[in-house]
């Protein structure tokens, strides 16, 4: 079983059709109990990493996601659910994250805008190629520039860069998919990113 973990701030249902549709078994759920028994488990997201982390916290299921991540077992962050994994981000913050992968979570030119930025909007929303930088588990099987689809206005910045799975670009390059031990994790949404997205979840259903 592969629980998607509900805490009222997802886009649960096409997640979960995208999973089935690649001959994954998923269950949407709000239990930590059912989530600390899943073989694999799956953190959604859209919406502000702050009002997340309390979700989170007010239902356990923070302790649970981590009870999961330590247990080994097969975990995918999608967008908020990739953000939520770091230490902190500066939405509204700092706000504290999860704290499982090191590094922190930033707003597209918080530093000011480059020159080769003008013009463009944030929240990026709309299709980007990949660039992989490293073989990984999650995206196996894609060509590098495979289109994938985006709609963020903050992206990770990990610690450790030897994490990064893939690269977009966005008025320059940013980090858009990671992969350390039995955690992956995309800011794009593969349930909306057509084959490609779907080959990605296929992946994710056949990690043993």
């Amino acid at each position: 079983m592969i629980a998607i973990v509900d805490y009222g701030m997802g886009n649960l249902r096409s997640v979960e059709k995208a999973l089935a549709y690649v001959g994954g078994d998923p269950v949407i759920t709000s239990d930590p109990h059912r989530i600390v028994e899943a073989e694999k488990v799956v953190l959604p997201g859209v919406g502000a990493f702050g009002a997340a982390m309390e979700n989170l916290q007010r239902s356990g299921l923070d302790a649970a996601v981590r009870q999961v991540v330590e247990a080994g077992r097969p975990f995918l962050g999608i967008c908020l659910g990739l953000q939520l994994l770091f230490d902190e981000s500066s939405e509204m913050g700092p706000a504290p994250g999860l704290g499982l992968l090191p590094g922190k979570v930033v707003r597209f030119f918080e530093q000011g805008t480059p020159p080769e930025a003008a013009g463009l909007k944030v929240p990026h929303i709309g299709w980007n190629a990949l660039t992989i930088r490293r073989s990984s588990r999650l995206l196996c099987g894609l060509e590098d520039g495979s289109r994938v689809y985006f709609v963020h206005s903050y992206y990770p910045q990990p610690a450790d860069p030897g994490i990064i799975a893939a690269t977009s670009d966005y008025g320059g390059a940013f980090c858009c998919a990671i992969e350390q031990g039995n955690i992956a994790a995309t800011q794009f949404h593969p349930e909306k990113s057509g084959a490609v997205g779907l080959q990605i979840l296929r992946n994710f259903v056949a990690w043993q």
